[in-house]
């Protein structure tokens, strides 16, 4: 039973926020208190811990990578070797941190408080998925032990039924995650339906749990289109069925089919809890209410939707029908417009807003340039005569982590400086963590910037060695690279050390009007001792600065608008 805490300042607690209690990080003891928790905080602080773990892998192999490729010929690098870093990189990224990182880590820890409830519809459900994405990780980092993997991320046949690397190993930990997937957007479809307190009807709910609903969707009707697929390249492997495998009746190009119409949803997966990240930021760090509230809703269904539909513009090069390739790159340009619609209204809502360049908001104006050029870039991989001519080269290595990583990535570390004093109840020095997130800007443009360049003028992606005249972009990507490393490592280890350094986090640090900001930070065990009164989640002149709280409080004085 939690016990009422005497003095307010040991917790951060502020007048308008819920009566201080033991937090959920003290409500219980001991390792087996965290092992078998249902709390959806502890289980998203564990999902926290566990993808940063594989970001920090993922990433090591990526500097590994570039390190080969500073110069043209063998570093330390065999070309078998090389093959194999760059497939457990682009694998590790892929399914164990950008696709659960957002959604799984700060979703979880964050959507019930969003919504004022005390957990999430299915507790047991959520402590599972945790435990089938750990059993995922663990098939798919024993590939790197028993045999490696080869096959490049995407699992390509006819090579990854012939190659004798551990690919039954690597695409069983890959099926198993997308288990911790389903399970993860089925409870967050359940809540958002169910839980919303009175008042909190659809478009009274913040745009991050939007954008948290349409990925769920995704999750739930895409993944288990890519468990069948891995299952029958399993089989394939095993029996040799005939699916995929020419020689056999199959057709390697049907995988392909089967691959990228759950990968390209996988894509909106990725960015869309990224895009409603950056909604609850800009408004925020802008002091304005969000403009275009429901074209901005509306766009993450729109964008959940049409995903479903683009999947053969990955494949415009493979033999496909005239008819088929333009349609594909006709609804690949369609898709684009919801996107374009949120990047106009963010702009929109900073437009005469009172901007504070906090660290949350340095991350999202990166996001806005970042996105964009991965989005403008995407139009030109989507041009059928383009596309042919830069396809597999490095323009779209770029390309895609101007968007994974330029996009998701920075939303993540937005996401986390923005929720980071209320999931521990520590600030951090903020001039260092600007300062990181001004280094990670700068190296991840150093690093993949001129990879635009070298993919144009026709360096091919996934090779191990290049011509000399690639050399100049290389060594530019190779020291991005490093600048872009050494800035997260900053970044990250700024917010580990402000737990024993940090000065203690009022209730509500940033002056939001979303509900997670009228708990005390850390939160209770339970959240809200009553169910907290729902208002405009975007309604930023409701709070007040308070110099005694160190934080927002509630206006007294506010009347809510009509217009919201």
């Amino acid at each position: 039973m939690a016990t009422i805490v005497e003095n307010p300042s040991l917790t951060g607690g502020s007048p308008g926020a819920e009566p201080v209690v033991d937090n959920y990080l003290t409500f219980t003891r001991g390792w087996k208190s965290w092992a078998f928790t249902l709390d959806h905080k502890r289980i998203g602080v564990m999902y926290l811990c566990a993808t940063l773990g594989a970001f920090f892998v993922g990433g090591v192999m990526a500097l590994l990578l570039r390190s080969e490729l500073f110069f043209p010929g063998k570093q330390f690098l065999s070309p078998d070797m090389y093959n194999h870093m760059f497939t457990l990189h682009g694998a590790v990224m892929t399914f164990l941190f950008i696709i659960p990182g957002i959604p799984a880590a700060q979703g979880n820890f964050v959507l019930p408080i969003m919504l004022g409830a005390k957990d999430v519809a299915f507790p047991r459900m959520n402590l599972g998925s945790f435990y089938l994405w750990v059993f995922g990780a663990i098939y798919l980092v024993a590939a790197i032990i028993f045999g490696g993997l080869d096959t490049g991320w995407t699992f390509y046949t006819p090579y990854s039924t012939t190659t004798n690397t551990s690919v039954i190993l690597a695409t069983t930990g890959v099926f198993i995650l997308g288990f911790s997937s389903i399970f993860t957007g089925l409870n967050f479809i359940v809540t958002i339906h169910t839980m919303r307190p009175p008042g909190m009807t659809w478009f009274r709910m913040p745009l991050f749990l939007w954008a948290t609903y349409a990925t769920a969707i995704i999750q739930v009707l895409a993944t288990p289109v890519l468990g069948i697929t891995l299952l029958l390249l399993i089989a394939e492997r095993a029996v040799g069925i005939g699916i995929f495998q020419p020689e056999l009746g199959g057709d390697p190009v049907l995988f392909q089919h089967f691959f990228w119409f759950y990968s390209h949803p996988a894509v909106y997966i990725m960015i869309l809890p990224a895009m409603g990240v950056i909604s609850e930021l800009i408004s925020t760090f802008s002091r304005k209410h969000i403009f275009g509230y429901r074209f901005i809703a509306y766009s993450s269904i729109a964008i959940a939707l049409l995903g479903f539909l683009v999947w053969g513009h990955h494949m415009f090069t493979s033999g496909q029908s005239a008819v088929s390739a333009t349609m594909f790159s006709f609804l690949t340009f369609s898709v684009s417009i919801p996107s374009a619609i949120k990047v106009f209204n963010w702009l929109a809502t900073m437009y005469k807003g009172s901007i504070s360049f906090a660290t949350p908001m340095v991350y999202a104006l990166s996001f806005i340039f970042l996105f964009s050029i991965g989005g403008l870039t995407g139009l030109f991989l989507g041009a059928l005569s383009v596309d042919i001519h830069l396809h597999d080269t490095y323009f779209v290595v770029a390309h895609f982590h101007y968007v994974m990583m330029g996009g998701t990535l920075i939303a993540f570390l937005g996401g986390l400086t923005y929720w980071w004093p209320k999931m521990t109840g520590r600030m951090y020095d903020e001039f260092s963590s600007q300062m990181a997130a001004i280094g990670v800007f700068i190296g991840f443009n150093l690093t993949f910037f001129p990879q635009f360049v070298m993919g144009a003028r026709g360096m091919p992606r996934r090779y191990a060695d290049y011509l000399p005249e690639y050399e100049f972009y290389h060594q530019l990507s190779t020291i991005g690279a490093f600048v872009l490393g050494v800035a997260l490592v900053a970044a990250v280890g700024i917010l580990v050390r402000s737990l024993w350094t940090g000065p203690k986090a009022p209730a509500n640090p940033w002056g939001s009007a979303t509900l997670e900001w009228q708990c005390s930070s850390p939160p209770p065990h339970d959240n809200f001792a009553t169910t907290p009164e729902v208002g405009d989640p975007y309604a930023v002149e409701s709070v007040k600065w308070s110099d005694s709280e160190r934080g927002y409080v509630k206006n007294p004085s506010y009347v809510p608008s009509k217009d919201h």
